[in-house]
């Protein structure tokens, strides 16, 4: 049973209440008694010395002598103190006291003092030395509340060893009855009230074995409690118990003290994590890493025993487990996997974009009747990564001890991390999809001439099938023609682990997925193959091979279908999407233009040199296209050959618009389209629509009721530039003929229309692209300009308050005002290395060139640098020849180059080393085309140098060494990238020289200014 001190009014407690009183009743007698009992006998010796002494001394003092009567008092006085604690020493022998613990209630007092420190540790081992010492308690049990898992656990002994697993919960029945007394507690078995109130704990306080109680108070919660056990604690008195409750209020003074310095570190450390996390997805490109980081700056916060990163898939069409650690190792195999369909708790918070959080999955999850995606997980929670209107994924945390769980402060400040990394991953998956975009782009433009280079059938096909695979990144891939006698589709070529065992093999033209492409003469994308209808898997039993997802493209010439391609399995598991879709049906357009071209090229001599002409016209047409992104070029370039080649007199090339054509090149025409507002040709003025109702080249002769555009057509002829299914262009010949061209040429011009659509639609795809970086850049630049504004109030103020200006500031407050200047300072010279960095990528950084002094321009740098040299005792030395001549640079960014080289001087040279800046008149023998004199520039420093595995990467963006001496020094890796570029943007070169643990010495050139 557990009883409470006074302070609460349960029956109970009165009873304890009665103990305590008889008991401090005791104690008074046993200090009075003494003292009574010293008092009647010092007065009856007193009595019997003044009279003996009198009779002795009478004739030679006299007995009334004031100076003998004063120093008998004096020796009895001596001997009242050993007198009167012999007395009470053997008096609470008597009343079975030990000797030990009478003097100690003066002892525990003058302990209070040394429990005046912020460090907790010295506070729990100061405790415990105290109640070792003083009481000769050996085992004690100090709970103290941990805010992490929101539960109290057992301190750690002198050996830092904790003296018990137990963990009592925040909303434990022993916490909440800790909380409401104002005492101490021992339990007691018979209490049935109190025991019943406890229950719940009668577990843990049998395997605890402790009798007293000593609440830890606090000002917002219950710090913790000192726990004795029944045998330590069996002979104290109730003096001594409330010298231990006296103590462990002092000690919770203490840590209460410390747990307030504790929580404003957590603070700090939490925000510099948060700043650490904001920074570096913001100057990361590269996802992996930004998981990297996510991963492991979450968990110095937040204990887990497992870690995922759930993301939206790129085409909405579910979520992707993308970064998956179990334990403290990395699972690659449970990555980059789509998460199953049916809802569960992480399809939930990326749907509502609201953190979650239960103490156990498993049975969270069946109860809503959601599948649980993971096992042997208890404690599970979620945030949503909020980037604009909808969440972009989550990210979860799980731990597999039952006993643990998560808490809501942790939920926060997960949320607060998930959301400073969202903005980045966002920011990066976008780039790298226009990256990947570009990248595909290009290459579907390498293929296109790779494919426009060769005649042969069967090395065509080889290419064409190996650029599809490439192109997608793909497993396997097979193209199949059809095989007009026989109407089967045969395996031409295959690529993949199976290619022998397919290649030549044959499938009905109207079975399975390629069947039913081949039929419809339109892409398909079979994702899960085991769930589609036209799955035809005899391939695969054949085989052996496992097919889990399809992309199908016909090859279309001229409305003939002449067979498909189909490309398989992703190599990184994602599933195949309808920008897929797109570009492999651009790449089969002009494959199929291929194919068709090397069919041509196969016939008979005269048709064979015809079509070798025509070829080699498409070659070059292929060539100046593919020479310009530019849309406008493209369809000029286009005009001019159809013009060239069909001898029209007048034509035009413009963009489809709903309302009309958009003329963008014509030729031929005198001021007969000036009527046409904007350019803008009405549809039904050249028949517009029936050429897009038959997507093919027509005829057309000029009548009275729709005369030509040309005011002496006679005939004319209208070439659609098509993309895919739909019409984006128009070719208009016009000539005064009776026909414009003949049959042949007509199939010329449509193929013209086809490569030229491509060339067209690469155009417009790369100008997306050039905008979404131009917009990139322009975003960085805009963000970086905005930091400024408030980091230089941030900087000012904090200033202001290290200055004292507001009023006095302790050490500790001295400390922080340092660390938050530290942090803006480096933050400013991040913030302006991306916006330099985003200027040079723009190509928007101006430079203003003049003749400049190098001499005052390091003049400058001196000033800019002697208060961080000096600190670190440094030398700094500047060498320049009295006639060194003015250089051709501009003021500030040459300025920017030598800071920059000499605060990375400073930076990795230890305290009391050398840095040395100098310069030279000479011929310039490190660029060829640059100017004909330089000033070379150096500067060398005594510093770690720079490892042999580091030097070829020193001058790439975001580059940090793994030197650990290294990496003690701050910075982005944006310095060195920038400066090189400063320093070639003003005409000359840079490089360097180092000795690993020598020092490094950079060069630069920069051209003399002419006289």
């Amino acid at each position: 049973m557990m009883s409470q001190s006074p302070g609460n009014s349960t029956p109970k407690s009165s009873l304890f209440n009665g103990r305590t009183l008889e008991s401090r009743r005791a104690g008074q007698i046993n200090r009075y008694t003494p003292l009574v009992m010293t008092g009647l006998l010092l007065a009856g010796g007193y009595a019997l010395l003044v009279s003996g002494l009198s009779l002795v001394f009478q004739q030679a003092l006299g007995w009334n002598s004031p100076w003998l009567s004063a120093l008998l008092f004096f020796i009895m006085a001596l001997a009242f103190f050993p007198l009167r604690n012999r007395l009470e020493g053997l008096f609470s022998s008597l009343r079975g006291v030990s000797l030990q613990q009478s003097p100690r209630r003066v002892e525990m007092t003058e302990a209070v003092s040394l429990l005046d420190t912020l460090d907790r540790r010295e506070i729990i081992l100061r405790l415990r030395r105290e109640l070792l010492e003083k009481l000769g308690v050996e085992k004690a049990h100090l709970f103290l509340y941990d805010l992490v898992s929101d539960s109290y656990q057992a301190a750690e002994d002198q050996n830092g060893k904790k003296t018990s697993d137990l963990v009592f919960q925040s909303n434990s029945p022993l916490v909440e009855h800790l909380t409401k007394i104002k005492g101490f507690l021992s339990l007691n078995e018979a209490d049935a009230v109190l025991m019943d109130e406890l229950r719940g704990e009668r577990t843990r306080l049998s395997l605890l074995n402790a009798r007293w109680f000593f609440p830890l108070p606090g000002n917002q919660r219950l710090l913790g409690w000192l726990a004795l056990d029944g045998q330590t604690g069996a002979g104290f008195t109730p003096p001594v118990l409330e010298a231990v409750g006296r103590l462990c209020r002092e000690a919770a003074l203490a840590l209460d003290r410390a747990q307030m310095v504790s929580e404003m570190e957590n603070s700090v450390r939490e925000m510099n994590i948060l700043t650490r996390v904001a920074q570096g997805v913001n100057v990361t490109l590269n996802l992996d890493d930004i998981f990297e980081l996510i991963y492991a700056q979450i968990t110095q916060l937040i204990p887990a025993d497992q870690f995922r990163l759930i993301l939206k898939s790129p085409q909405g069409d579910g979520l992707v487990q993308v970064f998956f650690i179990d334990g403290e190792e990395r699972v690659s195999e449970q990555e980059n996997l789509y998460l199953p369909v049916e809802p569960s708790l992480e399809s939930e918070v990326a749907a509502s974009g609201r953190g979650s959080m239960t103490d156990d999955y498993s049975r969270e999850s069946r109860q809503r009747g959601l599948l649980p995606l993971t096992d042997a997980i208890y404690a599970w929670m979620a945030a949503p990564l909020n980037a604009g209107a909808e969440p972009i994924g989550i990210i979860c945390l799980g731990r597999r001890d039952p006993a643990q769980r998560f808490t809501t402060e942790q939920l926060r400040i997960l949320q607060a991390l998930a959301d400073q990394a969202a903005g980045g991953i966002f920011k990066v998956r976008l780039l790298a999809e226009s990256e990947r975009r570009a990248r595909q782009l290009k290459t579907l433009n390498e293929v296109t001439r790779q494919l426009t280079s060769t005649l042969d059938p069967e090395r065509l096909l080889k290419n064409i099938l190996q650029s599809a695979v490439d192109i997608l990144n793909c497993e396997a891939g097979s193209l199949l023609m059809l095989d007009e006698h026989t109407e089967e589709l045969v395996f031409r070529v295959v690529l993949g682990p199976v290619a022998h065992e397919l290649e030549g093999q044959r499938m009905p033209a109207d079975k399975g997925v390629v069947g039913r492409s081949f039929q419809t003469r339109q892409p398909l994308i079979v994702n899960d193959v085991r769930s589609s209808k036209d799955w035809f898997s005899k391939p695969d039993k054949m085989t052996g091979f496992v097919t889990r997802s399809l992309l199908v493209v016909p090859l279309i010439v001229k409305d003939t279908v002449l067979g498909v391609i189909e490309v398989v399995n992703r190599k990184d598991g994602s599933n195949f999407n309808l920008d897929d879709q797109e570009l492999l049906t651009a790449f089969a357009s002009q494959a199929a233009v291929a194919i068709e071209n090397a069919r041509l090229y196969t016939l008979t001599d005269q048709a064979l040199a015809a079509k070798v002409e025509e070829l080699s016209v498409l070659q070059r047409i292929d060539r100046e296209l593919n020479t310009s992104l530019d849309v406008s070029r493209a369809m000029t370039i286009t005009l001019e050959w159809a013009m060239r080649q069909s001898g029209a007199d007048a034509g035009l090339v413009g963009v489809v618009l709903p309302e009309g054509v958009r003329v963008v090149a014509s030729q031929g025409y005198a001021d007969e389209l000036s009527i046409f507002e904007n350019d803008l040709i009405p549809g039904d003025r050249i028949g517009l629509g029936r050429m897009i109702d038959l997507r093919r080249a027509i005829r057309s002769y000029p009548a009275e009721d729709l005369p030509g555009l040309f005011t002496s057509a006679a005939s004319q002829v209208l070439i659609p530039i098509q993309r895919e299914q739909s019409v984006i262009g128009l070719l208009l010949l016009e000539s005064r003929k009776p026909e414009v061209c003949d049959e042949d040429m007509l199939e010329f011009l449509q193929r013209l229309g086809d490569h030229a659509a491509i060339a067209i639609a690469n155009a417009q795809l790369y100008s997306a692209v050039q905008s979404a970086n131009v917009a990139k850049s322009e975003f960085v630049s805009f963000v970086a300009h905005e930091l400024k504004n408030p980091m230089t109030s941030i900087k000012g103020y904090t200033e202001l308050l290290a200055a004292k200006a507001v009023g006095p500031v302790n050490d500790a407050q001295a400390n922080f005002l340092t660390v938050i200047r530290s942090n803006i300072d480096r933050m400013n010279t991040l913030v302006s290395d991306l916006n330099d960095l985003s200027k040079i990528e723009a190509g928007r950084l101006r430079l203003e060139f003049a003749p400049i002094h190098l001499s005052e321009a390091l003049q400058e740098v001196e000033r800019s640098t002697r208060r961080q040299i000096e600190e670190k005792q440094q030398t700094l030395t500047i060498n320049l020849p009295a006639d060194l001549p003015p250089v051709w640079a501009d003021r500030t960014r040459l300025v920017q180059v030598l800071v920059n080289l000499v605060s990375n001087a400073h930076k990795y040279t230890e305290a009391g080393g050398k840095i040395t800046v100098g310069a030279l008149r000479t011929k310039n023998e490190w660029d060829e085309n640059g100017p004909a004199e330089v000033v070379h520039v150096w500067v060398q420093d005594t510093g770690l140098g720079i490892a042999p595995e580091d030097q070829p990467k020193i001058f790439q963006k975001f580059f940090r060494s793994e030197d650990p001496k290294a990496r003690e020094v701050p910075g982005s890796g944006l310095g060195l990238n920038i400066t090189r570029s400063l320093v070639e943007m003003q005409g000359g070169q840079i490089w360097f020289e180092s000795e690993y643990r020598r020092g490094t010495t950079f060069h630069f050139t920069i051209p003399v200014a002419e006289q």
